[in-house]
């Protein structure tokens, strides 16, 4: 390490010469300061030389420019359940894959799971922001050079909209709309929207098409029909090729278990009813609870359309190999079959072999009785036929992935903006 300081024999006076009144520098001592001011400049110009010649220095990023051959999607909400198996899926499709996501409710633990699977330079990365942060998710478009976007992020539980309807308005209606103004500033030119049946409401008939009436009776399900309503009012004079999915409830996990739900513990309350059934079987709750069991169904309690992940991620590779330029494409993506809670929670004792305790409760507020699709019109235009049908099967290959991660994806880490 080079050195400034000389040792002197002696102490040299600090103060100027004096001669008539006037004050005079010290000659030496303003050549030595010049000296260490050539030095410190030599040293920083041969630092940068050295660096403009390093083989990185400069170098742009794979994730900032367009690449023949090589499609790059923003997957917002990636560190989510669905989000999560969604890059999976574009990963081993050899897609280049970012992940936006702000750890709200995803899993930084996925995030590190899909890093292992994919090292390579160019394939994945990770951006940790808030969508209702415009300014930095102008900053994230204009840094990267995305072809389409794969739009997931978005709280999703109808209770807890009940409880706090302007969350949801926030972020899912009005993140959306920044997404889609720095998709269009950029041009960006292929969403892939993740919507819900949620938008329909309680129609009079089933199944549900893609004509159905949209009704939506919970703020979850207004906020993501308003968001629909933006895109497809954006849509008109715009070239943008443009998939909405409507699913339906979703289940299971990663096949061959290397992803799986973990939702935050202090939204189990809120949070799907497989989730539940996990935890009664697990002993983290006494039991599980049935909300609602006067509806008009044949048991009295709710019939819901249950999706396997694996399917419902197949349905958005579809979305995104079919998207055309100019054109809307709006999808239903279920079984086309419903179930009844009852049958659910028989199903899942079944797979997890554990007589799990009922405990039955009055409906919870915005809740409908009976819920399912009609999948024809995406197995006509997309190719598109759900496959993991059968309900015990999907939630052992759940439950599966619980037991060999009691805590999730392991505590949660804290980030900072």
């Amino acid at each position: 390490m080079l050195s400034f300081n000389r040792i002197r024999a002696q102490p040299r006076s600090n103060r100027s010469m004096s001669l008539g009144g006037m004050d005079y520098a010290d000659p030496k001592k303003k050549n030595n300061f010049c000296g260490k001011i050539l030095m410190v400049s030599t040293l920083t110009a041969l630092c940068i030389l050295m660096l403009k010649h390093s083989p990185t220095f400069n170098t742009p990023s794979q994730f900032s420019s367009h690449e023949p051959g090589v499609t790059h999607v923003l997957v917002t909400g990636g560190a989510g359940y669905i989000g999560s198996h969604a890059a999976l899926r574009l990963l081993k499709d050899f897609y280049r894959v970012t992940i936006v996501d702000n750890l709200s409710r995803g899993n930084l633990g996925a995030i590190h799971v899909l890093q292992q699977l994919f090292p390579e330079p160019g394939r994945l990365q990770f951006i940790y922001a808030d969508l209702g942060d415009a300014k930095s998710v102008r900053k994230i478009f204009s840094e990267n050079a995305f072809d389409a976007v794969m739009h997931f992020a978005a709280v999703a539980y109808v209770g807890e909209s009940t409880m706090d309807p302007l969350k949801y308005y926030h972020n899912i209606t009005s993140n959306t709309l920044v997404v889609l103004e720095a998709m269009a500033a950029h041009e960006v030119k292929t969403l892939i929207y993740s919507s819900t049946c949620a938008t329909y409401g309680e129609p009079d008939q089933m199944p549900i098409t893609e004509e159905t009436p949209q009704v939506p009776i919970n703020p979850y399900g207004k906020a993501k029909k308003m968001a629909e309503d933006i895109i497809l009012d954006f849509h008109k004079n715009s070239d943008m090729a443009v998939m909405i999915l409507r699913y339906f409830n979703v289940i299971g996990s990663d096949p061959e278990g290397r992803l799986g739900e973990a939702p935050r513990p202090e939204l189990r309350e809120h949070g799907r009813i497989s989730g539940a059934c996990f935890d009664a079987a697990r002993g983290i709750i006494p039991g599980l609870k049935v909300r609602g069991t006067d509806y008009k169904t044949s048991d009295g309690t709710c019939i819901r359309d249950y999706i396997d992940v694996t399917d419902l991620v197949d349905a958005h590779a579809k979305a995104l190999e079919k998207a055309k330029p100019g054109h809307v494409g709006i999808y239903n993506v279920g079984t086309g079959k419903g179930s009844s809670v009852n049958e659910f929670v028989a199903a899942c004792k079944k797979a997890t072999g554990v007589p799990i305790k009922v405990e039955f409760l009055p409906r919870r507020p915005g809740d409908y009785a009976e819920v399912y699709s009609d999948p024809s019109k995406i197995k006509n235009e997309l190719n598109w036929t759900a496959r993991h049908t059968n309900l015990e099967e999907s939630l052992q290959v759940a439950w599966r992935w619980q037991k060999a991660h009691q805590n999730g994806y392991g505590a949660p880490l804290m980030m900072s903006a």
